[in-house]
Formats: C-alpha cells, structure tokens, sequence
C-alpha cells in the first residue's frame, strides 16, 4: 500500500500546482481634486465573495495578491472601494492579462485607477457644524480661542470614537490623522520666533526705536507718525507684530500725551503699519507662516513678491492717516524739543548692550538661514530653532521664565487644534466642496479667481480671526493653484495679502489690533469698534485695492 502513496502524493500536488494560480490588482485612488486619497478599503470580489483586502497607501497606491483558481472567470472579478464620506464604487476588473512565472504558474494581473466622488455624510455636518461654531465661538469672543478650539477638536474626536465605532457614518477623523493634520513646522517657527523676540526684547531695543523715531521726527507730529509706521512694519516683518505693539505702544501715548494729542493720532498708524509689514515676509505674520509651510514657498519668495507691494501700500496709508488725523498732526507741539530728547534718552536707553550685540548677531545668522533655506532644503522652522537655541546658550537666560512668560503657549495650543478642526473638514470632504465651489463660481479664470480670493479673504479676516480663516482656505487655493491654468504662486499671493491686509478692517480683524486697544484702554484712552472701522476700513479697502491691480498686471 505504502509503494503507491508516494506517486499519488506526486499526483494530486501536480494537480493542485496545474490547478492554481495567483491574482495580482494595483492601482491608483484620488479624488476629483486630483489628490490622493488615503486609507480606502480596497476588497477584490470574485464570484460575489471577498477573496482579499488591503488598504490604500498615502499616496493613494494600493497592491494585493491573493491565490485563487486557475480556472479563473475574469468577468467575475469586481474590486469594491469604500471609505466613509467618499460613494461606495463596486467595478468590474476588466483587460486583466495573464503570464507565467518560473513555476509555470498562471499569474493574473489588473489594474484599476479610480477618481472618487464624495458622499454627504453624517460625519460631514458634524466636522462642518463644529468648524462654523469655532468660527462664531471665536468671533464674538464668546470663549477664549483656545477654549474654543481645543472643545472643538476633543468633539470631533470624542465622536469619532464613540459614535464611529457604532457607524462608520459618524466616523470624523482618526487621532493618527489628527496628529498628521498639524503642521509642526508652524509650530517650531512660532516658539522659537517667541523666544528670540522675549529675549531680545530685555534689552530695551523696542522702546529705544521709538525714542529714536522721535528724535528723527525732530518735533514734526506727522514725520513722526510716518517715521513710526514704517518703523513699525520693519520691526514687524521679521518678529510678532503682537510684541511689536506691546512694546512700541505704551512709548507711543506717552509720546502723545507729552504732545497734547490724542494717542490714536499715533497708536492707529502704528497697528496698520504692523499688519502691513508683517503681510511682506515669510514670518512677518501667522496666515503667511501657514501658507508658507503649506505651498513649500521659501522666505525669499515672499520677500520678492510681497515687499515691494508693501512698501507702495504703506507710502498710500501714510497719506490716510493724515486724512484722517491732520488737525491733531498740526495741533502737536512741545515748546522744547530737546528737553523732551533728553527725558526719552534717559528712559528708553538700550539697558543690556552686550545681550544686544549677541542677539542681533544671532537674528541676523536666523535671517540668514532664512534666506537660503531654499537652497538648504531646510524648513524655515529649523533656523528658528537654531537661533533660539543659540540666544538662550549666550544669554543666559532663565529658560524657565523664558517659556513661562514669553513663549505664548496658548497660541500653540491654539494653532494645534485649529488644525485639526480643519484637518476634520479635509476629511470629511467639506474643504473640498468650498475647493469646487470656489473653482466654479471662477469659471476657471485666473483673473476671476484672484478678485475672489482676495476680497473674501479681506472681508472675512476683518470680521474673523485671520488664522482659522487661513487655515481653512489652505486646501481650497492649493486645488485651485493645482487646475487653474498659469496659476503659478498667484493665489497664494492674493490670499497672503487679503488675510494679513483684512485684518486692519475692524478692531477684531488681527490679535495686534485688540492688544493695542487693550493697551489704550489701560492708559485711559478706549478704542471703540466703531472708531477703529471708521480708520481701518478705509486703509483696509485702499490697501486690497492696490494689491489686487498689483497681481493682476503681474507684479
């Protein structure tokens, strides 16, 4: 009996080995924006039944390889995709091809590349719901921002976890994709940029540039107040124009006051000039470090593209606020001006000399490696912390003072859940319905679509708060950038310039405007938001005016 296993055995495994062969499917899965999309259930059905699965990869890859008979029906062969809030497609495999390996086994290979369209699902309104009650939340200074955005980024994932573990309907965004939706390049380039600013500023540099703005001015109140706004931007292009005002502004009412004039007359110039020059530099204001980190544009790109047009914006404003401000301008004398020089040499005097020497050295080396980090291929977050580590090493500084007082942890925290409210709104196909809308309502012109971005970004960031507002509209221009013909870097200039520039339409417009009318208030002088419109709305609109002739005859 044993004699006649063996051959049998032999039989039986040729059979199985003839009998067999291997199925091969890949592809490619996007959405119709063209962008990968990322962990999509991917089932080979053959014959009605799931025969293997996987998974699609970040860039929207997928490859599976399963056994299966040689006696093969290929128009049996179906891949089904799903993913909560894109439509469900079930398509047959069709042109599989057919080889064999060196075993003389049968190998089927088939591809399917597929553009997904989105479903509307309960997900949807939740991530939507909770983006526009942060929205309100914030604008209305109902919470804090940070409150509010850390409530709305526990909700989205809460929900996820608990009623996306019942349905995945209700299933908003992953904590992996959470983390992933936070751009800690922003992060990095923010702290660090805190902590140089809160070091140097022991030095007494600000408050000494304002002294100096004064005795340049040589008792002219509307030199002054020029000479200050475009010290002002300068500061701001390359630190926080939050720190800048804090420190600029009490300088500036004592100035005022020691004139006879109302502080406005000085402090309004100052806070637009600081939301103007912030607008010209890669790290001069928040919605530009965010477009930065996400288009890949280097310091030297916003530096070409957005400086000179600030500059022309700031020469036009110097002549708004002498509109509105010329009778104070004339009224604001001082019998000795050299008695005055000398009262604000001895109180605002540079107070650490040797700190300063090595801060500047050091801002100018962080400059440096901003300007280059194109070349390098390092991210602008990189040099930040390089400078940071290198003024706390010769400073001396108390580290711990300095992230107590000086780093705004709040704004990080902030930063961090905003993105990952918005990341929920990327998820869940929100962001890419504004994306088609806005294309849409373009029709594909280039021109169409800078007037649009522009001018909704001003409007909207005068009556919300710029960062979340550009956090939102990150995905939608880079769709568009991506499939409006000769866009080019365009439309990351025009929403630079509509966020940053938006901001000097009301008193809530930017985080500068509501620390100077803080700052105001407790020297006496109160800053309404109908005072603050009156001003600001003017500079605003004549500022997005000239920056949208500016883009569209190419400059």
């Amino acid at each position: 009996m044993k004699k006649f296993f063996l051959p049998f055995f032999l039989l039986m495994l040729f059979v199985s080995i003839a009998n067999s062969a291997t199925l091969r499917v890949g592809g490619v899965i996007k959405n119709v924006h063209n962008d990968p999309v990322e962990d999509m259930h991917v089932n080979i059905l053959y014959q009605g039944k799931v025969i293997a699965h996987t998974m699609t990869t970040s860039n929207g890859s997928y490859f599976v390889e399963t056994p299966i008979d040689n006696k093969l029906d290929t128009s049996k062969i179906y891949v089904e995709l799903q993913k909560t809030t894109y439509k469900t497609v079930k398509e047959h495999l069709t042109d599989i091809l057919t080889s064999k390996n060196k075993n003389n086994e049968t190998i089927y290979i088939g591809t399917l590349n597929k553009t997904m369209l989105r479903a509307i699902t309960p997900a949807f309104w939740i991530s939507l719901i909770i983006l526009v009650s942060i929205f309100v939340l914030i604008s209305f200074d109902v919470l804090h921002r940070t409150v509010a955005a850390i409530v709305g980024a526990s909700l989205l994932l809460f929900v996820s976890y608990t009623l996306g573990t019942i349905s995945e309907n209700y299933f908003v965004i992953s904590f992996n994709q959470a983390i992933q939706a936070i751009d800690f390049n922003v992060i990095f380039l923010l702290m660090s940029m805190m902590i140089i600013v809160g070091v140097m500023k022991k030095t007494g540099i600000f408050q000494w540039l304002a002294y100096k703005s004064y005795a340049l001015s040589n008792g002219n109140v509307f030199r002054l107040a020029t000479i200050l706004m475009f010290v002002t931007a300068l500061v701001s292009a390359f630190l926080d124009n939050v720190t800048t005002m804090l420190l600029l502004a009490p300088v500036s009412i004592e100035i005022a006051i020691m004139l006879d004039i109302n502080p406005f007359s000085l402090l309004l110039p100052e806070v637009l000039a600081s939301n103007m020059g912030g607008t010209a530099t890669l790290i001069g204001d928040p919605p530009n470090i965010m477009i930065g980190s996400f288009a890949h544009l280097t310091f030297n790109d916003f530096v070409i593209n957005l400086s000179p047009i600030i500059i022309i914006i700031l020469i036009a404003n110097v002549f708004v606020m002498k509109f509105f401000f010329n009778k104070e301008y004339k009224k604001g004398k001082i019998e000795n001006v050299n008695a005055l020089l000398e009262k604000l040499k001895e109180e605002y005097k540079i107070t650490n000399p040797k700190l300063l020497k090595h801060s500047l050295i050091i801002l100018a080396f962080v400059i440096a490696l901003f300007v280059t980090h194109g070349i390098l291929h390092m991210e602008p977050s990189i040099a930040a912390m390089v400078g940071a580590a290198l003024i706390l090493l010769f400073s001396g500084a108390d580290i711990t003072e300095i992230m107590e007082h000086e780093v705004e942890w709040t704004t990080l925290v902030f930063f961090m859940m905003l993105f990952i409210i918005v990341g929920a709104a990327v998820q869940t196909g929100f962001i890419s319905l504004i994306a088609t809308w806005v294309k849409d309502l373009s029709g594909n012109s280039l021109i169409l679509a800078i007037i649009l971005i522009m001018w909704v970004s001003a409007f909207a960031s005068a009556i919300i708060d710029n960062i979340p507002f550009t956090a939102t509209m990150l995905p939608v221009v880079g769709y568009l950038t991506a499939t409006i013909p000769h866009a080019g870097n365009t439309l990351w200039w025009a929403l630079s310039l509509g966020a940053c520039l938006g901001g000097n339409g009301t008193l809530i417009g930017a985080s500068a405007n509501v620390v100077t009318a803080g700052l105001a208030e407790r020297a006496g002088y109160p800053i309404t938001f109908k005072y603050f419109l009156k001003i600001g709305g003017p500079a605003m609109v004549v500022s997005v005016a000239i920056s949208m002739v500016w883009i569209l005859i190419g400059g």
